[in-house]
């Protein structure tokens, strides 16, 4: 069994344009004009977790300016690599869940 994730950088989605407030939907809009890639190159990178040959806990994303390009491996914040947080929350998932898991 293989972990992968990904995250599809900034793509140009409906997502951007509901927030109820027009001026910031307006300008949400520009941004995905002049920076955001098409929702379909957002996907890519979930493609590229899901076909290539890649190690487990692989992170893909877009490896370009503006959080776009081509898909490839994408770097984690601190947070993400705190391995006793991911501890934490992976035994309150199955305490909350009643399931457990075999690693």
């Amino acid at each position: 069994m293989l972990a992968t994730a990904a995250h599809p950088g900034y793509a140009a989605t409906n997502l951007q344009s509901r927030s109820e407030n027009r001026l910031h939907d307006a300008v949400l809009r520009i941004g995905n004009r002049i920076f955001a890639q098409s929702a379909s190159s957002g996907a890519l990178p979930t493609v590229y977790a899901a076909t290539q040959d890649v190690p487990g806990a692989f992170f893909a994303g877009p490896t370009g300016l503006f959080v776009n390009g081509a898909p490839g491996p994408a770097s984690r914040s601190r947070a993400a690599l705190d391995t006793e947080a991911a501890r934490r929350l992976w035994d309150l998932s199955e305490e909350r869940t009643g399931t457990t898991f075999p690693l």
